[in-house]
């Protein structure tokens, strides 16, 4: 059987839905392989080989730019490299392309961590943690950042110039993620970020987005 050039390794969580749905929404053609963290496949010997750092996703690209296997880690590289390679939703015009990562990096450096912070300790750490200080400290992180995100999107379909870019995709899925998993809407106010909830669902229904945030998924 013929493989495709580009082999995903991930797994259906925010980070890893980035990556599916970015490859979704640039038409790659990829193999998706599941990468179980709640059973350890990712400290597997053979998995550290593809990412040293056991996180997902990750991807090769069997072609790489001179023509080898090429291991990206970090979906934020991988989003960027993606975007190189399929010339789709990071543009060519230097301001623009500047202010994309700009947001791309604001998911990955705050976003993201701070998020998922949020949700270990709302969802997951209240029985071995009874301490009220690591959930206010998150929980008011995760609304600041989400007031950012609203002030931004005050009269703008998407993060950056209006268009669609890496760095929507690369965030919509960490705001979805804090009612859809970590069930934790209400508790948030999310409601109140109305330009947020807008541009979730902007994103968030576009066809490509619906395939992507399937892939990896744990039936």
């Amino acid at each position: 059987m013929t493989r495709s050039n580009i082999q995903l390794y991930s797994l259906a969580t925010p980070n890893g839905q980035k990556v599916s749905i970015a490859l979704e929404e640039m038409d790659i053609p990829y193999d998706a392989h599941l990468i179980n963290i709640m059973e350890d496949d990712q400290f597997s010997d053979e998995y550290i080989k593809i990412s040293p750092n056991s996180k997902i996703p990750a991807i090769i690209d069997l072609k790489g730019p001179d023509g080898e296997p090429l291991t990206i880690m970090e979906s934020g590289a991988i989003l960027i490299y993606l975007a190189e390679k399929s010339g789709k939703f990071l543009s060519d015009n230097p301001r623009i392309r500047n202010e994309t990562l700009q947001w791309l990096f604001f998911q990955v450096a705050h976003v993201g961590p701070m998020f998922g912070q949020f949700g270990h300790f709302y969802r997951y750490a209240k029985e071995s943690c009874d301490h009220p200080y690591p959930l206010e400290r998150y929980s008011k992180e995760a609304k600041r950042l989400l007031t950012v995100l609203d002030k931004r999107l005050d009269g703008r379909t998407f993060l950056v110039n209006d268009e669609y870019s890496i760095a929507d995709i690369a965030t919509f899925p960490w705001v979805g993620c804090l009612d859809q998993f970590y069930e934790a809407g209400e508790f948030l106010g999310l409601d109140e970020f109305k330009h947020v909830q807008q541009w979730h669902e902007r994103c968030a229904s576009r066809p490509a987005a619906i395939r992507g945030a399937k892939v990896c998924a744990i039936e």
